[in-house]
């Protein structure tokens, strides 16, 4: 009896010494689930929505010929997951005709191709028939809410303010230089004057003479060319953030032109969330990454794209603070016919500057501006730069601006102006009178430009007097319109007159508060553009037939 107790309380108390084990054992479990499920909840709450899938047919989604190495599912996180800072790998570039050989045999056999990065295309997009199809099949359609939200980019990072981890919005900057001694200047403000310049990527198509021989007088402007070895002064600019800066360089003798600058530029967009375009000689005020991602937010439009002439930079950025000392701001309204015959081209001129009229938010106006431009990065990926427009100067900014609205795109220009122009004619030191310009090597390209510019047109259906077989379809789809809109519908609503190339005037009176008031009335529910099949309104010269939009404001 007394073995059979002391074994009995023998038992009892190893009972009692794996109970408390498994307590400590079942309160770890318990603690890792609940992290668990905090992270989780973190996770998710940054994923966008499912996508709809029922624009994808059979055959894209299972294509014959394609290995499904990435599960259709994980697509709607793809923004989440691209990696930042992208890579420009030079072992993937591929090989493209200089554009002034397709239009000339005799420059065909003096310039060999380029070697150029392609154009961003994720793997994980195949099995839909590669990103632009899956964006609305090349503005077929208008994406979904979801489609657009696996365009984007993030980059974590630790707040000062609340010392945890945020993720933020990427912002990639495509500057396209010539020759330019300012263009190092904007890539430094650009990141000096970031709140948070670990969100930024900048592509640089870098234009200049290789061969040209340095004096005391007069230095080759190469942009990427630091003040000191980066070994020695590792916190200049372009040091401190080179992995997050691309260069790619060009012979000034092969330049032909902003368009085809641009082109490259893009081809360096690497899946970040939002896409800007700017000159090369532009300084940013402080903080201007912060406030502009604010401003194109209050828009409440995925389709929203922020664009201006900027304001020339003399008085309107404090030398002591760096903040901008504007009360006005730009706006897009003033167009007309220049050129004749084949070279006739809608241009946008000298745009007004003011208060302004709408404020909280950016105010809608029509036309898209070169010089500058922020938008969400699916603006470049469904319409980026044409590759076969050499030697074009102006006429880029319509062909942009009307294929992006047949996309769905609407235009805005800024509430605030977060950055600002040197312009040659108020540049009292004279510097920028002597920037060489690309139509330096004009000669060699002669006979170019024409041909460019009836593709250009012919694109977007201004130039119906022109036989279509008389111009270059390469890459029409690539380059083309979406059918979210109509080009007509642009004519006619804006007043412009491709047959006889005449616009009606003074739409400057229309646009602002009065454009702003009607078009915001039919912003789609789902933040997917403005419906232009409930706008009615056609402009028509204030002068002659009086205010005619007046009925429409509610």
């Amino acid at each position: 009896m007394g073995n059979n107790a002391h074994h009995t309380n023998g038992r009892k108390s190893s009972s009692r010494g794996g109970t408390f084990l498994d307590k400590m054992l079942l309160y770890c479990m318990g603690t890792m689930l609940f992290f668990y499920i905090l992270v989780s909840i973190r996770t998710f709450q940054y994923l966008p929505p499912l996508p709809k899938m029922s624009h994808i047919t059979s055959s894209q989604t299972q294509p014959e010929d394609i290995d499904l190495a990435y599960p259709l599912l994980h697509i709607t996180d793809y923004g989440k997951r691209t990696p930042f800072p992208g890579s420009i790998d030079p072992s993937s570039y591929v090989s493209i005709p200089h554009p002034a050989t397709e239009l000339s045999p005799k420059l065909a056999n003096e310039i060999s191709d380029l070697s150029v990065p392609p154009l961003w295309d994720p793997p994980e997009f195949i099995p839909y028939g590669g990103v632009r199809n899956y964006l609305g099949d090349y503005g077929s359609t208008l994406m979904t809410p979801g489609q657009a939200q696996t365009i984007g980019s993030y980059v974590t990072i630790l707040s000062e303010d609340t010392l945890e981890y945020v993720d933020l919005e990427t912002i990639f900057i495509a500057i396209a230089s010539y020759r330019d001694f300012q263009c190092r200047q904007t890539i430094e403000s650009a990141f000096g004057a970031a709140t948070y310049p670990q969100r930024l990527r900048i592509g640089v198509v870098d234009q200049y003479d290789s061969t040209y021989v340095d004096t005391e007088e007069y230095q080759e402007p190469i942009c990427s060319r630091t003040e000191h070895p980066c070994a020695t002064h590792p916190e200049q600019i372009l040091c401190k953030y080179k992995a997050q800066i691309d260069f790619y360089p060009m012979e000034a003798k092969y330049a032909v032109g902003p368009v085809f600058a641009r082109h490259l530029g893009q081809r360096m967009y690497r899946g970040e969330y939002f896409a800007v375009q700017s000159d090369a000689h532009v300084d940013f005020v402080r903080d201007w990454d912060v406030d502009m991602v604010q401003q194109w937010k209050s828009a409440n439009n995925e389709m929203a794209v922020l664009t201006a002439y900027l304001s020339d930079i003399t008085g309107n950025i404090d030398p002591k603070t760096g903040k901008s000392l504007s009360s006005t701001r730009p706006i897009m309204c003033q167009s007309d016919y220049e050129g004749y015959g084949n070279k006739a081209h809608l241009r946008h001129g000298q745009q007004p500057e003011g208060p302004a009229g709408i404020k909280g938010e950016p105010t809608i106006e029509p036309f898209w501006a070169a010089g500058f431009s922020f938008a969400r990065g699916h603006f470049v990926v469904n319409v980026p730069y044409d590759q076969h427009l050499p030697m074009i100067f102006m006429g880029e900014e319509i062909s942009i601006g009307l294929r992006g609205f047949t996309y769905g795109y609407d235009y805005y220009t800024a509430e605030r102006s977060i950055c600002f122009h040197y312009y040659a004619s108020q540049d009292k030191t004279g510097k920028r009178h002597h920037i060489k310009m690309y139509w330096e090597n004009s000669n060699m390209y002669s006979g170019v430009e024409g041909k460019a510019m009836m593709r250009l047109n012919g694109i977007i259906d201004m130039n119906p007097e022109i036989d279509r077989s008389e111009w270059l379809h390469d890459d029409e789809k690539l380059y083309g319109l979406g059918k979210v809109r109509t080009t007509q519908k642009f004519f006619d609503t804006f007043g412009i007159d491709t047959v006889k190339k005449e616009i009606q005037k003074h739409l400057c009176q229309f646009v602002g508060r009065n454009m702003h008031t009607i078009w915001k009335q039919h912003l789609r529910a789902d933040r997917m553009g403005i419906n232009y099949d409930d706008i009615e309104f056609k402009f028509q010269d204030p002068v002659e037939f009086g205010r005619t939009w007046e009925k429409y404001i509610k």
